[in-house]
């Protein structure tokens, strides 16, 4: 019939298309072939990442109601920056008290001194009494053997004799009282005062700690105290952030592990940026745990039903700090890594850290106790005695 295509024909059309989807899925499967080979199996990747960092908690060191709040949310304050305040009045009044108990103990531990010297003296004194007494009695009895004096002045003589004694064992007690009050020791070394000075730094930390400054430099986040608020210590009145000191937690599923290794060099972008803005950083360390072994309540797979589930690890990714300077993060952000796996000379635990110093430290409370110090030695200084022009 007209107008039918011949079956060859149509024969042809159809081998025609099988050999082109054939070298379609040729081509495809060498192109996944090549990917997998040179790229996918050198490469860890997981979006289910997200950034974190360090939550430096602002508590108070001492009770009190707060009268003044500096920062808000979202502020950028510096290390040491006063944050809040609270009413100074009480802590004003002890540390006044504790200046003036240092100082009178000082002019107390100085008349200890003098004491002291003192009865050293009147020891001195009392032994050359003594002396004279002895000789006294030794004179009058070879006159009493003449017949020079009598034997009842021999007699007053012997008792002026043992009371002298009996006054300098009195002046030898007194002089060790008072040696134990400052026997190896200076004024500023002296017990009572080491007390006084103790109690005056503590009273000056209280009135500092009315002003409760920044542990670290950073952002503030999650502002909790408000004005009027009675605040106790340990309670966090707000959190500051450092935009420096942030990671990203990457959970790679166990079986993506196997090859993973601390130092490996990472990739990371974060959905806030998009594509443009690539992070390189390197893997910090890897989880001695799953999520599910450190959640409050892990899973008891030992009883019950059970259904295997992959477990997934957290991975600490630090990041290049030049470029978390040009593009900071805010924690919580979602973000996608990307782990070349090239290079597996790394450990998988990290090895034993012997470092000089701490990873985070702040000074801000150090400054504290040396304004304290400062202060106790110029109380004892302006109390000790000055020499005469």
């Amino acid at each position: 019939m007209q107008g039918t295509p011949a079956p060859a024909a149509s024969h042809g059309k159809r081998r025609r298309a099988l050999q082109i989807l054939l070298l379609a899925g040729v081509l495809a499967g060498a192109a996944w072939l090549a990917w997998y080979l040179l790229y996918a199996r050198w490469h860890e990747y997981t979006d289910d990442a997200y950034v974190q960092g360090n939550l430096v908690s602002v508590v108070p060191q001492t009770a009190g109601t707060v009268v003044g709040i500096d920062v808000e949310e979202g502020d950028r304050v510096e290390a040491g920056q006063v944050l809040v305040r609270l009413d100074p009045n009480d802590a004003q009044v002890a540390y006044e008290q504790a200046v003036a108990n240092l100082a009178a103990t000082v002019r107390q531990v100085r008349g200890y001194f003098g004491s002291a010297d003192a009865a050293e003296a009147g020891l001195r004194a009392r032994r050359v009494a003594v002396e004279q007494a002895r000789a006294d009695v030794r004179r009058r009895e070879g006159l009493v053997a003449t017949g020079a004096i009598s034997r009842e002045e021999l007699d007053h003589a012997r008792d002026v004799l043992a009371a002298a004694e009996a006054a300098l064992g009195t002046a030898e007690g007194n002089l060790r009282r008072s040696r134990a009050l400052v026997d190896a020791t200076t004024v500023r070394e002296q017990p009572q005062v080491q007390a006084a000075a103790a109690q005056l730094r503590q009273a000056w930390l209280d009135l500092q700690r009315t002003a409760i400054v920044a542990p670290v430099s950073g952002h503030v986040a999650r502002r909790q105290v408000q004005l009027g608020q009675r605040v106790q210590p340990g309670a966090t009145l707000m959190t500051v952030v450092p935009p420096e000191q942030v990671w990203v937690e990457a959970n790679f599923k166990e079986t993506q592990l196997a090859d993973m290794r601390i130092g490996q060099p990472v990739e990371v972008r974060a959905d806030l940026y998009g594509g443009g803005v690539r992070y390189q950083g390197k893997v910090a360390s890897l989880g001695m745990g799953t999520g599910a072994a450190f959640s409050l309540l892990p899973a008891q797979n030992a009883s019950g039903n059970w259904i295997k589930i992959v477990q997934r690890v957290p991975v600490r990714i630090e990041l290049d700090p030049a470029q978390l300077a040009e593009h900071p993060l805010r924690l919580g952000l979602s973000m996608h890594v990307d782990v070349d796996l090239r290079d597996r000379s790394g450990p998988v635990l990290a090895p034993a850290r012997r470092a000089e110093a701490p990873r985070l430290a702040t000074d801000v409370y150090r400054r504290q106790m040396d304004e304290a110090d400062a202060l106790v030695e110029r109380v004892i200084e302006q109390n000790l005695p000055r020499a005469r022009g």
